[in-house]
């Protein structure tokens, strides 16, 4: 179903995403992953909007559940200067051994993973002892009336794409990550997080 939802969500992908919310966005995403380094895994790709905010010669593998949204990201991969390896796999059942990543980073990808708490488990066992998880996240609200706003949409949303009203940094200490930074970057809902 998820692969379904986001190969149809490939199409208009970019008209939605690549203008105002990229430009607004982009200080903040070249400050995200400036700390990039070692082998790094980078979940849910999409169509690659982020790979302009990498880093220089980093050596990156970017999966995704879509094919489609990967058929997209190809071209953004190819003009990176660095290495990107593009992948179709699901975030609940990662193809990778245990232990060899440096880093994980994700970009609003925890809102959509059916079960985000099994995907972070995942992330978790492919991370080597020590290595880091880095995510740019929207999240659920504590501030009334915002987060009763986000409750009343968050059943349309769902089913279009994104989930709006989840404790992902709860999500994070669930699946055994040590969380050593929270950084609000908009309210309390756009977010910076860092666990090991």
């Amino acid at each position: 179903m998820s692969r379904s939802k986001w190969d149809a969500a490939a199409a208009g992908y970019d008209f939605f995403n690549s203008r105002g919310p990229e430009k607004r966005w982009a200080p903040l995403k070249q400050e995200f992953y400036a700390p990039m380094r070692g082998r790094v895994l980078f979940l849910a790709v999409g169509t690659g909007l982020d790979i302009q905010f990498f880093p220089p010669r980093q050596n990156v593998v970017g999966m995704d559940i879509s094919r489609k949204m990967l058929e997209k990201a190809r071209p953004r991969a190819g003009q990176y200067d660095g290495r990107i390896e593009l992948l179709e796999m699901d975030a609940h059942n990662l193809a990778f051994p245990e232990h060899c990543f440096d880093q994980v980073f994700t970009a609003c990808t925890f809102c959509s993973v059916p079960d985000p708490v099994l995907g972070l488990r995942e992330l978790r066992r492919v991370l080597k002892p020590g290595g880091e998880l880095r995510m740019f996240e929207h999240t659920g609200s504590r501030w009334f009336p915002f987060s009763m706003v986000l409750h009343l949409m968050n059943p349309i949303s769902r089913r279009l794409g994104p989930e709006v009203i989840r404790n992902t940094v709860g999500n994070v200490r669930k699946a055994g990550f040590q969380v050593r930074q929270v950084r609000n970057v908009y309210l309390d809902v756009v977010k910076f997080i860092v666990a090991v």
